[in-house]
């Protein structure tokens, strides 16, 4: 049977591209996800390698969405191959059913992940330049309301609800009682 594997990383992408890649190998049937593939816990990606069975042939647009990790990349290949299950790999041109494909496979998934961890290192090298240079990441930090100690001053004498001291001074739940604890502390 020949099975097509397809899969973006996430809800807003689209899997059009990847299908009509695809479309020369007239798959018998295709399972498709949107979800990160950082990992192997995808549920499409769990319900192929059950599925699958001997003669099979699994067909992918790329290596990487099978994989994003060479270790991942290869255990899949092996448990595959085990059950003499070929790969096509529509963009490296690959087929794990021969003997230079099996080779050339474990290359390109060695190159894509030297090429995602230098996008990670290059990205970290950037954000400790974007610090060094005063950048701030993560959610802007909120002012202390100017009414925020007498609104807490009352709330813990009882003499109103956290509710309404939320509310008079336009704070959600979270903020508030975060403010309050970095005001103890």
């Amino acid at each position: 049977m020949q099975i097509g594997y397809i899969r973006v990383s996430s809800l807003d992408q689209n899997t059009d591209r990847q299908h009509e890649i695809l479309k020369p190998y007239t798959l018998e049937k295709i399972f498709e996800e949107k979800i990160s593939g950082k990992d192997r816990n995808r549920p499409a990606l769990q319900e192929m390698m059950k599925f699958c069975r001997d003669g099979d042939t699994i067909y992918i647009e790329s290596i990487s969405r099978l994989a994003r990790n060479t270790k991942d990349f290869l255990n899949i290949v092996e448990e595959l191959s085990a059950k003499a299950v070929g790969i096509v790999s529509a963009k490296e041109s690959l087929d794990t059913s021969t003997p230079s494909g099996k080779f050339m496979l474990t290359v390109f998934a060695a190159l894509s992940q030297l090429e995602r961890d230098t996008i990670k290192q290059r990205q970290k090298e950037g954000i400790e330049v974007a610090r060094s240079k005063g950048v701030r990441f993560g959610r802007p930090r909120i002012s202390v309301p100017q009414t925020f100690n007498h609104n807490v001053r009352e709330w813990k004498a009882g003499k109103i609800t956290a509710t309404e001291a939320m509310r008079r001074m336009s704070l959600k739940p979270g903020t508030f009682y975060r403010l309050v604890k970095e005001m103890q502390g």
